[in-house]
């Protein structure tokens, strides 16, 4: 269904709508509600883009938002904590839930439609009889390897919402870098007919990477925190001057991190575009780094041409 908000235009009984001075932002709760959204709009011959999140919004969501208004006539954006991708039931019950802030938020960006399942709506049969998408190798690869069934309940998900909303473009950021390599690939092989466009990372004015997680960080933590990405500056930097021992680069990012009070997860020198070891052939390195302080885990990349 979607939301009745009082003083809307038209038959209170009818579905409706949240209105702004212009434009009126639909919130569907349910499949049938967005499906018929979607089909509204395709039927005015516009083109969607979908920001697919799980809430808590910040400038790297809204970002993704303004992207997708430049590519696309009307933008979805999806809000759906999904279980499925979480291989730490810990990490799922502090994930931060702000609805009612992520949309006076989009309100704000005029977002057009948006999509608030709940887990029910999405899994009615359960997530264990749940049909999954899985991309072989890449998701059981670095991250994947280390959070055994995160990517297989990413693919899963993402491919249902791109059944619900059907896009044209669909907008995801930098920052989980082998995440949009494995739906890149999910796209190719199933032959879905949407772009994936990657944005770049936003970053606050100290460097660090915009995440829902850095509300976890405590005020003892957070003064830290930017230098995750100080150390994957200097690492990359240490790369275009040349250096090439990058076992070594590695393990002096991640003792370097430790010191600072970190306690390192993983540090990746890859193929930018395979993901793969780095050969003669490579054009780009992206390095990946994971690393905990305190309680959330914080990941980070940066891509070094060669």
């Amino acid at each position: 269904m979607c939301e009745l908000k009082k003083g809307g235009r038209g038959n209170p009984d009818t579905p409706v709508r949240r209105f702004l001075a212009t434009d009126i932002m639909i919130i569907a709760k349910d499949i049938p509600s967005a499906v018929n959204e979607v089909n509204n709009l395709k039927k005015q011959g516009a083109t969607i883009a979908l920001v697919p999140t799980m809430g808590n919004l910040h400038e790297g969501h809204l970002t993704l938002v303004r992207e997708a208004k430049k590519v696309a006539d009307k933008v979805v954006v999806s809000v759906f904590v999904n279980p499925l991708q979480f291989n730490n039931a810990e990490d799922l019950k502090n994930y931060p839930r702000t609805l009612e802030q992520d949309l006076a938020k989009l309100e704000q960006e005029q977002v057009d439609l948006v999509f608030t399942p709940t887990p029910q709506t999405m899994y009615p049969n359960g997530m264990e009889n749940q049909t999954s998408v899985f991309v072989p190798n890449i998701s059981d690869m670095l991250e994947g390897k280390l959070r055994p069934g995160h990517f297989k309940g990413v693919s899963t998900v993402v491919n249902k919402l791109f059944n619900i909303v059907r896009p044209e473009f669909a907008m995801f950021g930098q920052k989980d870098f082998q995440q949009v390599a494995m739906l890149k690939q999910l796209v190719e092989d199933m032959a879905i007919q949407v772009k994936i466009i990657t944005v770049p990372i936003v970053r606050d004015a100290e460097g660090l990477a915009l995440s829902s997680r850095n509300g976890l960080l405590t005020e003892t933590d957070k003064p830290k925190a930017h230098l995750l990405h100080a150390e994957i500056s200097k690492l990359a930097d240490k790369i275009r001057n040349g250096n090439r021992n990058f076992e070594k680069l590695k393990e002096d990012t991640r003792e370097a991190l430790d010191a600072c009070g970190f306690k390192t997860d993983s540090v990746d020198i890859v193929d930018a575009s395979t993901l793969g070891d780095i050969t003669e052939k490579t054009v780009e390195a992206a390095i990946l780094v994971s690393a905990y302080l305190g309680k959330p885990r914080l990941i980070d990349n940066e891509v070094v041409k060669l």
